[in-house]
């Protein structure tokens, strides 16, 4: 099978990475991918928002499969134009996409679905604003209604700082606050079967104890010792089934990867928010996890084949993922530091650590940042205690000049 990944993060280096090493792909290609994805993929230079473009490449290269991995060209409708000239495709329709692109339309599925969530308002003028915020009350949580790569929500007790944010959208939801512990919960999808993965959890706030601010993710940890062994199957009854099938009954099949960013409330799982496609930080340490080949998988989701694959296998082991951010994310980042120690853990730390690639780019026969989050260092373990041990050593062989990252990537769990 020849496959082509669309996009060019750690997400699509985790996914490159494990179809690099299933027995049927016979070819693997990205773009535009980054200097890690080099290693195991051949780069094409592309639009990643141009339909035309991705369809030209794919057409060019023989493609058995395209993944696309990135959320703005799933909205931008880049896996119809593949779908439409016959080549399957892992990856949402630009429709059933906008359950991630427009927060309210995802909240619109959710209330045909019957699916738990947060209480909310949709808002589009100052007036409405100052409303919805009184209602609620602190903590506030005010969510840009369109894409913001993962730093279009704010949570504060501040009702200026919620304020503002919120007018500085041109349509906002603001809802209720939920409490309890975040899981994010994947599911591979072909429009009628739905197929979970492992949870994860994520750390979404910039620095050590959940401080600071919102981020795309500075870290990830999978399996979850403290929940429920019933969570996944719960969460496929109450969440991820009803929704895919309210897209279906709506005409908008979901098909590729549905992300349920989950609460465990007091009250019982509440969904934060859905994405259209692999979550990062999470997909680096689930894919960790990941016994069985994922090309196939991928392919039966874009056949519409769901239902045939055999149930997947996993590994025992716990995987945990540390980010590495240039200076100064999440706000505007510094970019072409080098980057060294990408050898050393290369020849120290492997198979357990590795490095998967976010924001770089070759310069020469150097590589350097180029992005807010630059690195993202996976490591597997008999328990999460060992997978983090490990993680944060490889961490330590790194050096990226004013570089940052969480030291307390999965520590409370790995007690636990």
């Amino acid at each position: 099978m020849k496959v082509l990944v669309i996009g060019g993060g750690a997400r699509e280096h985790a996914l490159c990475r494990s179809l690099s090493l299933d027995p049927d792909v016979t070819a693997l290609h990205c773009a535009p991918g980054n200097a890690g994805i080099a290693e195991v993929a051949e780069l094409h230079p592309v639009d990643q928002l141009d339909g035309g473009a991705v369809v030209a490449l794919a057409t060019g290269l023989g493609a058995d499969l395209v993944v696309v991995g990135p959320e703005a060209p799933l909205v931008a409708g880049v896996a119809d134009a593949v779908r439409a000239v016959g080549i399957p495709v892992f990856g949402p329709s630009g429709e059933a996409a906008l359950l991630e692109g427009s927060k309210a339309f995802a909240k619109d599925v959710m209330a045909g679905a019957g699916v738990p969530t947060a209480r909310s308002y949709v808002c589009t003028t100052p007036a409405e604003i100052d409303e919805a915020l009184d209602a609620f009350g602190a903590p506030y949580v005010v969510k840009d209604d369109g894409l913001a790569a993962g730093k279009g929500v704010v949570v504060t007790g501040d009702v200026e700082v919620a304020r503002a944010h919120a007018l500085a959208c041109d349509r906002v939801v603001i809802e209720e606050y939920l409490d309890g512990p975040e899981v994010s919960l994947f599911a591979i999808c072909d429009g009628t079967t739905v197929l979970p993965l492992q949870p994860a959890q994520d750390f979404k706030r910039a620095l050590d104890g959940d401080e600071g601010p919102n981020t795309g993710g500075m870290g990830a940890y999978s399996p979850l010792p403290w929940a429920d062994p019933k969570l996944v199957d719960e969460v496929l009854e109450t969440v991820l089934q009803p929704t895919v099938d309210e897209l279906r009954r709506r005409g908008t099949p979901f098909s590729g990867l549905l992300y349920a960013g989950l609460a465990l409330t007091g009250r019982g799982v509440r969904v934060i928010e859905f994405n259209a496609r692999f979550g990062d930080p999470e997909t680096q340490v689930v894919l960790a996890r990941l016994k069985t080949p994922l090309a196939g998988v991928l392919l039966n989701s874009a056949n519409g084949t769901l239902a045939d694959q055999a149930p997947l296998a996993w590994r025992d082991e716990a995987a945990v993922t540390v980010v590495v951010a240039s200076h100064n994310y999440p706000d505007t980042p510094r970019t072409g530091d080098p980057i060294e120690g990408l050898a050393e853990v290369a020849e120290q730390d492997a198979p357990h650590a590795y490095v998967l690639h976010a924001g770089t780019r070759r310069d020469g026969d150097a590589v350097v940042s180029a992005g807010g989050r630059v690195l993202s260092v996976t490591a597997t373990g008999s328990d999460l205690a060992q997978a983090r041990d490990r993680a944060y050593a490889a961490v330590g062989r790194i050096r990226l000049d004013g570089s940052q990252h969480r030291t307390d990537i999965a520590l409370k769990a790995a007690g636990a």
